[in-house]
């Protein structure tokens, strides 16, 4: 077992930094609100420190899972941020859903004092990061993916080593473009089952075992039929998601026309109060018969 660290107890970071206790790691976090590690300290008995950097010390491996970007950077450099308190030889795992550029910027930074890295973002939701099921995606060397690997297995699925530092920030963006257009097909499926009549409940489960099946339509097709989206992956995230992917697309030439024209209609959906909402709340944009 290792001696770890986990910074940020966010609906991921929360369940995630629990698994590893359970697993049996010696595991000191860090959150930026205290009640929040309280209340993780209460529940799974480990240990709370008052800066990154003190979470880091001794530690084998340091997982950070926070916001965006500028949230990375603020935990991770500085006099308090992670790097701080690790020691050569230590591995730095950052699960953050961020730009592939801020994730070889770290890289570069940790390997210039002997630390290890992997861009490790997470599919799967809450309800994965509760279950232990996540889906993760690493961008690493041969030898910093081998080190953190056995520790990530208290809470994943699958864990993919897809090259090199970069590459799973890269593939998350693949993950995110994917889904956009899936809910927003979903979305006017929907829709359009109840504007023709049917029970649209039912006919999501007589398609969901075809080829139109999807996690999204299993966890969400039912949901989105009640008008239920108070709960799951807040639309300001996938627009934070989107923007990064469309970042991306004008480096390397890709055309994502689906993608921006999505983030566009999560624009609306914004605009209308549903910042917090599920992302599969694009259904609200568009007329059903049962809603007038």
């Amino acid at each position: 077992m290792s001696k770890v660290a986990f910074i940020g107890l966010g609906v991921m970071g929360y369940p995630m930094a629990g698994h590893l206790v359970t697993q049996g790691h010696d595991v000191y976090v860090y959150n930026r609100s205290i009640d929040k590690a309280e209340a993780w300290q209460a529940q799974y008995h480990g240990r709370i420190a008052v800066t990154p950097c003190e979470a880091a010390l001794e530690a084998d491996v340091v997982f950070v899972c926070v916001g965006n970007d500028d949230d990375l950077r603020s935990v991770v450099y500085g006099d308090h941020g992670a790097l701080a308190g690790m020691a050569a030889g230590a591995v730095l795992v950052d699960h953050t859903t961020a730009s592939a550029q801020v994730a070889r910027e770290i890289g570069i930074i940790a390997a210039q004092q002997g630390v290890g890295f992997v861009d490790a973002p997470v599919s799967g939701g809450q309800a994965g990061a509760e279950n232990g099921a996540l889906a993760i995606m690493c961008g690493a060397s041969n030898e910093d993916f081998e080190r953190a690997e056995p520790v990530m297995q208290a809470y994943a699925k699958t864990i993919t080593h897809l090259g090199p530092v970069g590459n799973g920030q890269l593939t998350k963006m693949v993950n995110q473009i994917c889904i956009a257009g899936l809910v927003q097909g979903l979305s006017e499926g929907v829709a359009f089952a109840i504007n023709a009549g049917l029970d649209a409940k039912q006919a999501l489960s007589a398609i969901g075992g075809g080829a139109a099946g999807s996690w999204q339509m299993a966890n969400r097709g039912e949901t989105m039929v009640d008008d239920e989206f108070e709960f799951g992956f807040a639309v300001d995230w996938m627009r934070k998601d989107l923007s990064i992917c469309l970042a991306e697309a004008q480096d390397n030439g890709s055309e994502l026309p689906v993608t921006a024209l999505v983030d566009g209609f999560y624009e609306q959906v914004q605009a209308h109060g549903g910042h917090r909402w599920d992302t599969s709340s694009l259904l609200r944009r568009l007329p059903r018969k049962d809603k007038s």
